[in-house]
């Protein structure tokens, strides 16, 4: 008879339980930018106690995706924010260190995703092999995944989720340079999306004719701190104009985050697939060649499309920063 082992429950795992309200809080554009910055980790903190039973079960690598990529937001806005309170830069911190341990499991649920894609298509003869390789990859994923369970059961997670929750809950914290800051709710974070913006033009220009792949993912970033920097300032935006120039702005760059996201993605399949050849077999190394091409074929295609996304950033900002 076989046992089905059911995901641990996490002690944490409704909004209550980290001190917030039942029912998600609303803001108005009018409001200071301190309770936008709250209600967005409000949230994005609810958004990885949904995902969390997904994650554990590991049968839906969306759940994951999404637990990963609500970590990442609020790592944005605690770094916009300009200190929501002395926890701010531990917090920050520690929301990176569980981003990682998510990360680790994500980067193979995306690598074995497309390798399936990839071989799928290759002859009837290759399969065997090509699934032999693959099948590698899931178990060190299956590695990966036991780490990750390992944190999700520890209290240090616990412990990161409940301050955060901190910074989250109005009247917990006070910002510590909120009497320096304008009261504005438009100049601190619409106007605040010219410094993201800018080190992303900057970074730009400094690339060579010819990047490398390290400098496009380190563009990447810059795109992606734009994209989450946009999406706390939308709502915060005073007139309608404003908020259609910030979602132009948040697409934009959201495109470019795909662009070289299936870019970095390519690069780091072909070198896993490459270390993977080295003590593999003639036939799963003959496979692994092949699917080492599409990717070098794949990154050709991201660095002729990039430019034009950026185009389309530069043009955006230009509309809304002008104001």
């Amino acid at each position: 008879m076989t046992t089905v082992t059911t995901p641990q429950r996490s002690p944490v795992s409704t909004p209550p339980d980290l001190g917030l309200p039942p029912e998600p809080p609303k803001v108005r554009s009018d409001d200071p930018p301190v309770a936008h910055i709250r209600v967005k980790l409000d949230r994005q903190l609810r958004a990885v106690l949904e995902h969390e039973p997904g994650t554990r079960a590991g049968t839906e690598p969306e759940h994951l995706h999404q637990m990963r990529v609500a970590i990442r937001r609020m790592r944005s806005v605690l770094k916009v924010s300009g200190g929501l309170g002395p926890t701010t830069d531990e917090v920050r911190a520690e929301l990176g260190w569980l981003g990682n341990a998510l990360g680790e499991v994500r980067d193979y649920d995306v690598l074995i995703e497309h390798l399936r894609e990839v071989v799928a298509e290759f002859e009837t003869t290759d399969q065997l092999a090509a699934r032999q390789l693959v099948a590698r990859f899931v178990a060190q994923r299956g590695q990966a995944k036991r780490r990750l369970t390992k944190v999700l059961n520890g209290g240090r997670y616990r412990t990161t989720l409940m301050m955060t929750a901190q910074l989250a809950r109005p009247g917990e914290v006070e910002p510590v340079v909120e009497s320096q800051v304008d009261t504005t709710t438009e100049v601190d974070l619409v106007r605040a999306l010219r410094k993201p913006y800018r080190k992303l033009a900057k970074a730009v220009a400094a690339l060579p004719e010819n990047p490398s792949d390290d400098d496009l993912h380190a563009l990447r970033i810059h795109g992606k701190r734009l994209r989450y920097a946009g999406e706390l300032a939308k709502p915060a935006a005073l007139d309608k104009a404003a908020k259609k120039a910030i979602k132009v702005l948040v697409k934009a760059a959201e495109r470019l985050q795909t662009v070289l996201g299936d870019h970095q993605d390519a690069v780091v399949a072909a070198d896993r697939v490459r270390a993977l050849a080295a003590d593999a077999d003639p036939a799963i190394a003959f496979i692994a060649g092949r699917i080492v091409e599409r990717e070098h074929l794949r990154c050709a295609v991201a660095r002729a499309v990039w430019p034009d996304v950026v185009a389309e950033i530069d043009a955006a900002a230009e509309v809304l920063l002008k104001r």
